[in-house]
């Protein structure tokens, strides 16, 4: 049992309380002050010695801590007005032994004047004003552009597809959306964030292969100050903790280092994580959406993947079918490219109805990436408001599409489309490499390192 009155207390009382700032004092199961310190001394303008062993009433009539002693109840953060006429937030604090004991009372004050916590107050009412303005220009600044009316088709595949958004965006479990590149996997990654109670707060977007290994754990999970070499003063928050309240969409999830896979993985099951170079644990509120155009079953049973982690994402699946099996969507896609480059541009383009055929007749290994480009590509270049047949590249309107057809792989025909591409732009550019890098929109130097790599002859 503690004895406040002993020696050793009192000791422990002036080492511990006798150079901070804040008033205190202790007083026995009477009332008497057995200990008070500086602080509260200079707020009463009393000495400490004309205080110690007198009844707290006699140096402070409007005390109400007698009271506070014999109900043994705590006030806390009370307002008090000392007979010098000050007003200061007090605690009263009986001290209460393990059987239910009165020991004594601790007293403390927070503020020695009310119009300080006002001040507080207004302090932090400015500062929570500006911390939710910074979270409305984040969700601005990272916001779903696109909503499933932007996604053309209706097909059966994608109308299946669509009633997925609508059901998944309903809940917060993690979503995995697979198919080949290009078919527009981050186009249904915006429209579940739109479609969820979370679409007015942020939607981050992270491309896996675009950061750089030694820089990716700091861009997902943030640093502290001083946790590498050239790490910004004050730190710096990731990913996760930007998209705190709304949704992440982790494209090309296949390409995070593997030991990686293991932090991400804690960070899905717990919702917390720890800064690069901290030790604060901080919670987030996520919603995860990952996609990748590689099989990540086949990644796990080669060991390229964590098994774990791919479970962890794939509690729901989106798998979005590639363009040659959405049958009767390409119609609707090209007159929706001529609309959009219509209105960017100004220049007006309309089809025949032969192109549209040859174009549904090509199998679109790069998918809705490849049929945009395309478009924009021959409405730039035609000189004639209606698109036919002359306007069509030749790697489609021809037998290359054959050539595409037999090959084995994937990979394969994209070389074959993309080789197909630069020869035909080097035709209409008269072999010149500067025309032509800006006519497929790629750098100089891409241009002459693939002309390299397929052979081909100026």
């Amino acid at each position: 049992m503690i004895d406040i009155k002993s020696k050793s207390f009192i000791d422990f009382c002036h080492s511990a309380f006798d150079n901070i700032p804040v008033a205190i004092d202790f007083l026995d199961i009477e009332g008497n002050i057995i200990y008070i310190n500086e602080a509260f001394s200079e707020f009463l303008q009393i000495p400490v010695d004309d205080m110690t062993g007198k009844l707290v009433t006699d140096i402070n009539p409007t005390s109400k801590f007698l009271q506070t002693l014999k109900e043994k109840k705590a006030d806390i953060a009370v307002v008090h007005e000392f007979p010098t006429g000050k007003k200061a937030i007090c605690h009263r604090i009986p001290i209460i032994n393990n059987t239910g004991g009165l020991v004594g009372g601790i007293g403390m004050i927070l503020f020695d004047e009310v119009k300080n916590v006002k001040e507080v107050l207004e302090k932090y009412e400015s500062l929570n004003k500006e911390l939710n303005m910074y979270k409305k220009e984040i969700a601005r600044m990272n916001h779903a552009t696109y909503g499933l009316d932007d996604i053309i088709g209706k097909s059966m595949g994608i109308e299946e597809c669509k009633k997925k958004v609508r059901k998944f965006s309903k809940v917060n479990f993690n979503v995995l959306i697979t198919g080949e590149s290009g078919v527009g996997k981050e186009l249904f990654a915006h429209a579940i964030h739109r479609e969820s109670e979370r679409f007015d707060k942020a939607f981050v977007r992270v491309n896996c292969s675009a950061i750089p290994e030694n820089l990716m754990e700091s861009e997902f999970f943030g640093y502290e100050e001083g946790a590498f070499t050239g790490s910004k003063k004050g730190g710096s928050i990731g990913k996760f903790e930007l998209a705190d309240g709304g949704t992440i969409f982790l494209d090309e999830i296949s390409e995070m280092p593997y030991y990686l896979q293991a932090k991400l993985l804690r960070v899905l099951q717990e919702s917390e994580l720890v800064r690069v170079g901290g030790k604060r644990v901080i919670p987030i509120d996520v919603k995860v959406i990952c996609a990748s155009n590689k099989n990540l079953k086949s990644m796990v049973d080669q060991g390229k993947f964590r098994e774990d982690l791919y479970y962890r994402i794939n509690v729901l699946n989106i798998d979005i079918p590639p363009l040659r099996e959405r049958e009767g969507d390409l119609e609707d896609l090209v007159r929706f490219f001529l609309h959009n480059f219509h209105r960017e541009s100004g220049i007006f383009k309309k089809i025949d109805k032969d192109s549209l055929n040859i174009l549904n007749e090509y199998k679109w290994p790069g998918n809705i990436r490849e049929l945009k480009n395309l478009i924009d590509r021959i409405c730039v270049m035609s000189d004639s408001v209606s698109l036919g047949i002359e306007d069509i590249p030749e790697y489609i309107n021809t037998g290359s599409t054959e050539r595409i057809d037999n090959s084995d792989t994937l990979k394969n025909a994209k070389e074959v489309v993309e080789e197909n591409m630069i020869r035909e732009a080097l035709k209409k550019c008269d072999n010149n490499k500067s025309k032509a890098s800006r006519y497929l929109d790629i750098p100089r130097n891409t241009l002459y390192r693939k002309i390299k790599e397929y052979n081909i002859e100026i």
